[in-house]
């Protein structure tokens, strides 16, 4: 059991885990990052950071173990071919249950985010939601971009930020709570002409345990078949 990850795939091309929230991507304040303990843990010599998730997020993040495939899969993230799913959950009535998301991203006060009506370099968030009961909702998410933050910050900008953000939420929102209510759900990339498919439920968090949870989940379960709004 390591501390920070679970594996869930290894083989001679790349790793996918599953990171637990609150593990720090990179090493810090002395402290290992999530990525140096998968490299010594695996014992590998070779290993790239393909893509990131922020410390509060849980959820899959694949690793490559050549250069050659670290390229490749940076490059499908970079020109958006890469279908990521994540999930969360807020106790704020969004403006609207479902549709896109779009606009550019400013820089704010504290190291957080806002979004902006131009759209010049747009963010683009679509998403569906249900209701949790107890005025929570579920919602899948699936970004176009892979902007900082952007999703806390679509969320918050939908006047539904995420349950436990303390950068984008009210405090009432992160009284007693007992994690960010963010995972990265479901991947799909690929490689030598192979399609890989990763979809990992949340381990940690009262409410991602729940019965409401567990029965919300089911509409969501396959992201693919979802009718996505349109995103232009």
């Amino acid at each position: 059991m390591n501390d920070f990850y679970d594996l869930v795939e290894d083989n001679e091309n790349f790793l996918v885990i599953y990171k637990k929230p609150g593990a720090n991507f990179h090493s810090e304040n002395g402290q290992i990052g999530l990525f140096e303990q998968v490299k010594q843990s695996q014992g590998l010599q070779e290993l790239y950071p393909v893509h990131r998730l922020d410390k509060v997020t849980s959820g899959l993040l694949v690793m490559a173990k050549t250069a050659s495939v670290n390229h490749a899969l940076v490059e499908q993230f970079k020109n958006r071919q890469v279908e990521k799913y994540y999930l969360a959950i807020s106790n704020k009535k969004p403006k609207k249950k479902q549709g896109l998301i779009k606009g550019d991203m400013e820089s704010a006060r504290r190291g957080a985010w806002k979004l902006s009506a131009t759209l010049n370099n747009p963010a683009i968030t679509q998403f569906f939601s249900a209701s949790l009961g107890e005025g929570r909702r579920l919602f899948i998410i699936k970004p176009h971009t892979g902007k900082t933050h952007q999703i806390r910050v679509a969320l918050k900008s939908l006047g539904s930020p995420i349950l436990g953000d303390t950068l984008y939420a009210d405090a009432n929102s992160c009284i007693d709570v007992d994690r960010v209510y963010l995972h990265a759900f479901s991947l799909a990339f690929n490689l030598s002409g192979t399609t890989y498919r990763f979809t990992e439920l949340p381990r940690e968090g009262e409410l991602f345990l729940t019965v409401a949870f567990q029965a919300a989940i089911q509409e969501f379960i396959n992201p693919l078949s979802l009718s996505w709004p349109n995103v232009k």
